[in-house]
């Protein structure tokens, strides 16, 4: 047992780090319920493709196991540690990053959460450590949870077992396109999770502004952009941690433009840390 825990890869000390592409891109469901329909991603540079499994497509909540083993990788590429895809690390620890209270339903979703990053498969044209994948992947090429019992035959969680895939795993390891999550990030509501995100990146690309139609196609809300828009209007009151939103009319706009055409104008503001524990809202569809 005690060597077990020699080769444990948590605890996970600093902060969250996330993946520069999985920041940019719409590539989970903004949902808890099950979505059963393919998600899809196109600009004149990039193609995305997403294809649910027999739980669905892999959700933002899901995306937290990811953001955790990115994390665990970026510590240990910061110490000059070796790395391989494959992490084991206890529940508990990933319950502490994400702000979880440990019961038997956290860890019935971190098993479903598991399931659904393997079983989601994914296609796209972004190249990772100079390589493509012309095929689909899955976020996790293996997942296991070891158990151990008690006398009285109760399960208990030892360890969870996870193979990154090749594509994420190149990402981080020879493109080094991390980048600082804000503690407050699992407080945060599925669709501000990605505003918070999507706003790290285009600020990370040098821009500040775009068009809401562009905003919501890259946040991948699927729904009419008037629906979008309050979630926008919302996010101008500091609800996106380090970020104020505010909207525009486009330049020459009239009564009759559209409101996918309206400019979405974001700032940076200090970030106010917040304690890790999540809130209601982050429960929330």
């Amino acid at each position: 047992m005690q060597g077990d825990l020699f080769s444990m890869d948590s605890p996970l000390r600093g902060g969250v780090h996330g993946e520069l592409s999985l920041m940019a891109y719409p590539f989970f469901a903004l949902t808890k319920q099950a979505w059963m329909k393919p998600l899809a991603y196109s600009t004149g540079e990039i193609s995305i493709e997403v294809q649910p499994g027999h739980k669905g497509v892999a959700n933002i909540y899901d995306k937290e196991v990811i953001l955790y083993i990115a994390s665990l990788m970026a510590a240990k590429i910061e110490n000059g540690e070796p790395v391989s895809q494959n992490f084991q690390f206890t529940a508990n620890d990933f319950f502490r990053v994400t702000g979880a209270t440990p019961s038997s339903n956290a860890y019935t979703r971190l098993y479903e959460a598991l399931e659904r990053l393997q079983s989601t498969q994914i296609k796209t044209d972004i190249e990772t450590g100079g390589e493509g994948e012309a095929g689909f992947f899955s976020w996790v090429e293996t997942a296991r949870l070891q158990y151990t019992k008690t006398r009285t035959g109760e399960r208990r969680l030892k360890a969870v077992n996870v193979r990154l895939c090749d594509w994420l795993f190149r990402a981080i390891l020879k493109d080094r396109s991390v980048m600082q999550y804000a503690p407050s990030y699992f407080q945060l509501s599925p669709i501000n999770r990605r505003l918070y995100e999507v706003a790290c990146f285009l600020r990370f690309s040098g821009v500040t502004s775009i068009r809401l139609g562009d905003l919501q196609h890259q946040i991948g809300h699927q729904s009419l952009t008037r629906l979008f828009k309050p979630y926008v209007v919302e996010a101008a009151n500091g609800t996106v941690p380090g970020f104020e939103f505010s909207i525009q009319a486009a330049e020459g706009a009239s009564k009759s433009s559209k409101v996918s055409d309206e400019v979405v104008v974001i700032r940076e503001v200090p970030t106010v840390l917040a304690p890790m524990k999540r809130s209601k809202a982050a429960s929330e569809n």
